[in-house]
């Protein structure tokens, strides 16, 4: 039930049921008085703990901003620097949504606190003020009502009427505040309807507004979040492929760890105790040794496994002779005695068992010590890449695609072993390879994904070879996506013909089945991580390569993704098709270049003759044109015509005969080859490296340049003779010859060029 109207008309009759309505209102404003009390009190604590939850928040906040990833290796993954500053990102959202918050809170005490305490105050407080006037004047005029009613009868008529006067006066005063005071109850029951409310629902706005706020940083966030769990689970896919991997590697390393040793820069190293001769007698103080034969150079750093710390300053000696020590003449076991050139005396070793001591006598002895390279747990060269290895793998993609392309799981699901091994030697073996063109039905998917995986393995080396190894590892941490794929792009078309093709081939069949990863659920991710190690393993079967499995995953990602582009398209600086060849046919070697390889240099000396100068001006603009062409296809088809009937190792370029150039003079003078001025070929004086990028500007290499140089000196050599026998050669069949073999590089057979010189044909090889 609801509160009863108070009647004006009331107020002059003052009746029991208007007291008893009036006191229902006072009792409500003192209820809501209460209420409103406790709900500043309330709110104010609220307030004070959304500052402590907000101050809590930021502290958090600030802690995932300062802490900073440091994974493994020297260089991460896109995933793994998305895992990173995603505590950047969580920071950045949690302060955001702080400083929300924060106004949030500064407005509440606006739009709260200092509302419902201003009604309290000004509203209830005023309503209380008229209710001690209401009461005293009720107390007035029941006091001047009972007094005027005792006055006697008796009593003049003046003083009676001045009497009923008073009590009238009394009378309406008491009225008026009675009127007034139910008017202010009433006023302060209606405005608590909308002025104590008000507070509360602006209040809760504000509440909406933070929450919204927050909801609007979740949809931003989204796209983040996204990604970061893309990459989370990239990442802990990485993971357990990288776990497992280590996991091997250390029990082989429990199993037999001298077969595991990690290539060092020094011939031998580890822990031995030396003596050393104190006041009170002997000791033998832990060092940790390391040994280099080439210069016999011995390292000694004093340093206590228990504390982790050096126990004083490294020393050096040069190594003079090491002696085994004998048994009988020393209490210590496994020592030996070593003298050094620059410290005079005998310094006694103590190794750490006898083996050790084995090897560190073997070490000193100039001896090398026996490292065993990664042996893959496949048969090495039981594998090939020859046209047995292309139909095996072609037979495997073949029935992947036809039989299992949709099959869950597809690759990363591994074969029983033993039916692996046995589908291989079918494979393998000659006689079956004749008669079977496909793979039979009975052998399931997952046994045949796990025969093409280990076939992979089993070649002599990775597909992607050993000595880029590196190269693709570099490529894969670029930081512009654009440029790995340019680099790798790259680096793809200087592997071997065979290595390219079964790449390619094997790429094709990957991208076929990444497309239906909605069904198989293999991603281009998924398949990198299955084929990431398998392409690209490491000679080295260390932790740090282990770890460098991540970036093998993502070249694999890019071949896949990109494999129409890197396989079909030559790279954004091709490479002229003779150098290409001659690159790909040393893509072997990784040594530094050799005299032979550097480019030839032209030197040139003033004359004093004009004429002379011309031409040398001719013949040096000549060369210069052939030597330095970035294109030698091009000079041929621009200045020759085809040549038939010839032979060529090189299947890029055609056999030619020049024309006669018509710039240069046809009669020579014979003294002119005598000149000390005519130019020589000669080596650059310092080395000149060579590149895969340099190759275009120095046609001139390895062998070929030396067979050049050669040539020229010889035609220097004729024109010497000629010019003695007063029988010169015309100088343009000259330079046509000394063109043609720049131009072939000496890979053609002996090529004939007959010229016409005083009525005699002459030939030259």
């Amino acid at each position: 039930m609801g509160l009863p109207a108070l009647e004006f008309s009331d107020c002059c009759l003052d009746s029991p049921l208007f007291r008893e309505r009036l006191k229902s209102h006072e009792a409500e404003l003192d209820k809501t008085n209460k209420f409103i009390k406790e709900l500043i009190k309330d709110g104010k604590s609220l307030i004070a703990a959304l500052k402590n939850l907000s101050s809590a928040k930021r502290k958090f906040a600030d802690s995932l901003n300062d802490f900073k990833f440091r994974c493994i290796g020297d260089a991460e993954t896109d995933d793994e620097i998305c895992i990173a500053k995603s505590l950047q990102e969580f920071a950045a959202v949690l302060r955001n949504l702080e400083d929300e918050r924060i106004r949030m809170i500064e407005n509440a005490s606006e739009v709260l606190i200092t509302p419902l305490e201003k009604f309290r105050k000004e509203q209830i407080g005023a309503a209380k003020e008229a209710k001690k006037k209401y009461d005293k004047e009720t107390e007035k005029y029941c006091g001047v009502l009972e007094k005027h009613l005792n006055l006697s009868s008796k009593k003049k008529e003046s003083q009676l009427q001045e009497a009923d006067s008073q009590v009238d006066v009394v009378r309406q005063h008491f009225y008026e505040v009675s009127l007034e005071y139910v008017f202010k109850v009433q006023e302060v029951q209606e405005r608590k309807m909308f002025e104590f409310v008000e507070p509360l629902l602006a209040f809760l706005q504000g509440l909406f507004t933070f929450y919204h706020h927050g909801y609007e940083l979740a949809k931003d966030f989204s796209d983040f979040k996204t990604e970061l769990t893309i990459s989370i689970q990239n990442t802990r896919n990485r993971f357990e492929g990288t776990r497992s991997e280590v996991e091997s590697l250390m029990r082989k390393m429990k199993e037999n760890p001298h077969e595991h040793k990690n290539i060092s820069p020094y011939t031998m190293e580890g822990y031995l105790y030396v003596q050393e001769k104190r006041h009170f007698g002997t000791s033998w103080v832990k060092h940790y040794c390391t040994y280099q034969s080439d210069s016999k150079r011995i390292t000694m750093v004093p340093f206590d496994q228990k504390s982790g710390g050096k126990g004083g300053e490294d020393e050096a000696i040069i190594l003079k002779s090491c002696t085994r020590r004998k048994t009988d003449s020393i209490e210590k076991r496994f020592c030996f005695d070593v003298e050094a050139v620059d410290r005079p005396g005998v310094i006694t070793m103590q190794a750490l068992s006898e083996e050790d001591r084995r090897l560190w006598m073997e070490a000193m002895d100039g001896r090398e010590p026996v490292y065993n390279s990664n042996k893959d747990n496949q048969t090495e060269g039981t594998a090939q890449l020859d046209n047995m290895g292309f139909s095996i793998v072609k037979k495997c993609i073949h029935a992947v695609e036809t039989r299992g392309i949709n099959e869950q799981g597809l690759y990363r699901i591994v074969g029983v072993n033993s039916r692996v091994q046995r589908l291989l030697s079918i494979l393998m073996d000659p006689k079956s390879a004749e008669t079977e063109d496909e793979i039979s039905a009975e052998w399931e998917v997952k046994t045949i994904t796990s025969a093409l995986k280990t076939y992979l393995r089993m070649l002599p080396g990775p597909l992607m070879m050993y000595q880029f190894q590196r190269s693709f590892i570099k490529a894969a941490k670029l930081e512009n996506q654009e440029s790995r794929t340019s680099e790798i792009h790259s680096l793809i078309h200087r592997l071997p013909e065979k290595n390219r093709q079964m790449l390619q081939l094997l790429m094709n069949h990957l991208a076929n089945v990444a497309k239906n990863h909605k069904q198989n659920l293999m991603t281009v991710a998924n398949l990198g991580v299955v084929f990431g190690p398998t392409l690209m393993r490491p000679q080295e079967e260390t932790v740090a390569a282990i770890m460098d499995i991540k970036f093998q995953n993502i070249v694999v990602e890019i071949l896949i993704e990109n494999h129409e582009k890197i396989f079909n398209t030559v790279p954004e600086t091709p490479q002229s098709n003779c150098q290409l060849l001659l690159s790909r046919k040393r893509s072997m070697d990784s040594k530094p270049p050799s005299c032979s390889e550097r480019p030839l240099t032209l030197f040139h000396t003033a004359q004093p003759s004009e004429k002379q100068e011309n031409r040398n001006s001719i013949i040096n603009s000549s060369l210069e044109s052939v030597i330095s062409s970035s294109n030698i296809n091009s000079f041929l088809h621009s200045n020759s015509t085809p040549q038939s009937n010839m032979n060529s190792s090189d299947p890029d370029l055609e056999v030619v005969k020049p024309s006669r150039p018509n710039s240069l003079p046809q009669n020579p003078s014979p003294t002119s080859p005598l000149s000390p001025s005519w130019p020589m070929f000669s080596a650059p004086s310092s080395p000149m490296p060579t590149s895969s990028t340099s190759s275009d500007s120095s046609p001139i290499r390895s062998v070929a340049g030396l067979r050049v140089l050669f040539c020229l000196i010889l035609l220097h050599c004729c024109f010497h003779i000629f010019s003695l026998h007063a029988f010169p050669l015309p100088f343009s069949e000259v330079l046509t010859l000394a063109q043609l073999a720049l131009v072939t590089r000496l890979h053609h057979p002996i090529v004939t060029i007959q010229a016409q010189h005083r009525g005699k044909k002459h030939s030259d090889p």
